[in-house]
């Protein structure tokens, strides 16, 4: 009896415990309304695509455990969808977004709402437009607390201050795209950098809105920092601070100090920052990581961190002193690059696969498409031709009858193939110098399969065709560990023995070393599609880009939920 009343009470405690769980947990229903507004910027205005007429977009403030619903309402010119950047979507890749991967576009005048479930993730995301090139404008933050009572692995912080490092264009980003893919060229690259959406003293016409965050002596605050830029890896440093990294792509990091972080188009960083200086204005400020043979923008988005207690200047030239200007790499400081993402590390003893089920070994570079017609205005890349990208040769096609998920949820034939190679068909000096016979990738729609629950390995070796780069690749449904990395090609042999299987840290982005590669591996245990591509939007729209097709388990926990009824149709 008395064995039973234990039981009846330990069970009684589980519910207690379950249920307040269940109140804890919050549903946020929001609206996004996508639709042009006047934003000016150096010197002009632009009819720019908007989330409820904010440029960045609202930022999304919610706790592990809580729900989203959030309806999309197209009132642009453009087809849209919207990506939540680094969340999970377990069994739900109907919410992940991207256009003809997980569904067809929202076209205008329609509305489709996303839902999901924030699982067992915490930390700093953003959510952006997956659409063509109109995540320039739309994208914003999207911070996930602890859940109530659940303290973070350092120190509390006094507050958070998101940090969105963007790329502005003085035209309509459409029209930039439009032109290079009718040309086949590069496109041009942006006008200004911004933090905030503001680019900052350093451009005309800047100087009134440059972004200013007030801090108080002895205050340590946490920036949120966020690379929502198009096409561009960033330096990014605050003048006179040091920085403490502590958490990468929402995974919490083992804590350590540096006076600049590199950050890739996709990534989040999160750093703590202690007001320890003379009272006074410091710029916090971002430039180009550029690793690329390749034109980018040479210039320097800022903001101001400005103590409430720092002096003015009195008698004539009253007003603020200048601030103090941080010392940046160069914007070929491959050395520092490396060296910062070399420190990351999982913050505890990482759950890393020690066995590998799939052993995938993927070249991502860009390649060369050869012209009928060389030199003609739809062939102006480099000696005539146009540029693409491709990896392990095979250069993505998005479809356009259907999406992949919804072709692969209704068995509808003709959308895709499964046969992506997981392999290079032809083995090379990946690093070398590549025989111009194998620049020119294939173009296809491909996707690998993958069993549930198959633990795989990827590594990405980055090629010189064209020029070496560092392709910031991010994976769609996952987080992975990034377990080696190196310069050269890899050596199957002998870089395995150097993999970290105990602290890698974990991301759902990861550059490519330029000339070099990177490792990773994950537990296939969300069944869908899942695009994985460079985030470098120029790369992705020649091509760079892949998907998973992670097949159902056992039973209804393991499988893919029914698409919703709103979802849009192509």
């Amino acid at each position: 009896m008395e064995s039973l009343q234990r039981l009846s009470f330990v069970f009684f405690i589980v519910l207690v415990a379950y249920f307040a769980f269940l109140a804890s947990a919050e549903l946020h229903v929001r609206e996004f309304v996508i639709e042009p507004k006047p934003v000016k910027r150096l010197c002009r205005t632009h009819q720019s695509i908007t989330v409820n007429g904010q440029f960045p977009g609202p930022t999304l403030e919610v706790r592990n455990g809580d729900s989203l619903a959030i309806t999309v309402i197209n009132r642009a010119r453009y087809n849209i969808s919207i990506h939540w950047h680094g969340i999970r979507q377990l069994r739900n890749p109907w919410a992940d977004g991207p256009e003809y991967i997980t569904q067809c576009p929202i076209r205008p005048g329609q509305s489709y709402t996303y839902r999901f479930t924030i699982e067992d993730q915490e930390g700093t995301l953003w959510w952006h437009a997956h659409s063509r090139w109109l995540r320039a404008t739309v994208y914003g933050a999207l911070i996930i607390y602890p859940r109530l009572g659940s303290p973070y692995p350092f120190s509390m912080p006094k507050r958070d201050i998101p940090i969105l490092l963007g790329e502005w264009w003085d035209r309509n980003p459409m029209d930039v795209l439009r032109q290079a893919q009718f040309t086949g060229a590069a496109a041009n690259v942006s006008d200004a950098y911004t933090i905030n959406g503001q680019p900052g003293d350093l451009y005309r016409c800047s100087r009134a809105e440059t972004v200013r965050f007030p801090i108080f002596p002895g205050e340590t605050v946490q920036l949120r920092v966020i690379n929502a830029g198009m096409n561009q890896e960033l330096f990014f440093s605050v003048a006179n601070h040091q920085l403490t990294v502590v958490e990468t792509d929402s995974a919490y990091t083992k804590p350590f100090t540096t006076s600049v972080i590199m950050i890739g188009p996709g990534q989040t960083t999160n750093v703590l920052l202690t007001a320890n200086q003379r009272p006074g204005h410091y710029y916090m400020a971002a430039r180009a990581y550029n690793s690329a043979n390749a034109p980018f923008d040479n210039t320097t988005t800022t903001a101001i961190l400005e103590y409430v207690n720092a002096p003015t200047r009195r008698g004539r030239g009253r007003g603020q002193i200048a601030p103090v200007f941080p010392v940046l790499p160069g914007f070929n400081d491959t050395a520092t690059a490396t060296a910062f993402t070399n420190r990351l590390r999982y913050w505890k003893r990482a759950p890393v696969p020690l066995q590998v089920d799939e052993n995938l070994f993927f070249t991502v570079g860009l390649g060369l498409t050869n012209c009928s017609n060389p030199n003609s205005p739809r062939c102006q890349g480099p000696n005539g031709t146009r540029f693409a990208a491709s990896i392990n040769n095979q250069s993505f096609v998005l479809p356009r009858r259907n999406s992949i998920m919804q072709a692969y949820y209704q068995g509808m034939p003709g959308i895709f193939t499964t046969d992506f190679p997981p392999v290079p068909p032809v083995q090379f000096d990946y690093t070398g110098n590549v025989s111009r016979g194998l620049w020119q990738p294939v173009k296809g729609t491909k996707a690998y399969k993958l069993k549930y629950k198959a633990n795989v390995q990827i590594v990405l070796q980055d090629t010189s065709i064209v020029t070496t780069e560092n392709h910031p690749m991010h994976l769609h449904g996952y987080q992975f560990y990034v377990v080696g990395s190196g310069f050269g090609n890899f050596n199957p042999r002998t870089d395995p023995a150097r993999f970290n299987l105990y602290d890698p840290p974990e991301r759902n982005t990861v550059g490519t070393p330029p000339g070099g590669w990177v490792a990773i591996r994950f537990v296939a245990d969300n069944p869908g599609a899942w695009f994985m591509h460079c985030h470098i939007d120029s790369h992705l729209g020649w091509g760079l880009a892949m998907v998973f097709l992670v097949e159902n388990g056992r039973g209804q926990l393991q499988s893919v939920q029914a698409p919703p009824l709103d979802l849009p149709r192509c």
